[in-house]
């Protein structure tokens, strides 16, 4: 279920029943959902294995793949370990 006040994440109108994990999201929305920069995204893809999708020149997430990888340290700061 997804709360009223929680209808627009990222600038898309979910209250007709999607949700971040419907839809492929661009290295912007990404980069916006984690609260990192584009270029740490970019990063992460070449360096970390950042679950990401090449279509065509675009580079495409799934919230619920970039959510276990985190999860699973795949963002977690190697140089703290």
């Amino acid at each position: 279920m997804i709360l009223p006040e929680c209808n627009r994440i990222m600038g898309i109108d979910y209250s007709k029943g999607f949700s971040v994990s419907d839809r492929w999201l661009s290295v912007d929305e990404i980069a916006k959902y984690l609260g990192i920069s584009k270029d740490t995204v970019y990063t992460w893809i070449s360096k970390r294995n950042m679950p990401a999708h090449k279509v065509s020149r675009l580079w495409k997430f799934k919230t619920e793949e970039i959510d276990d990888w985190v999860r699973n340290g795949g963002a977690a700061d190697k140089g703290r370990e």
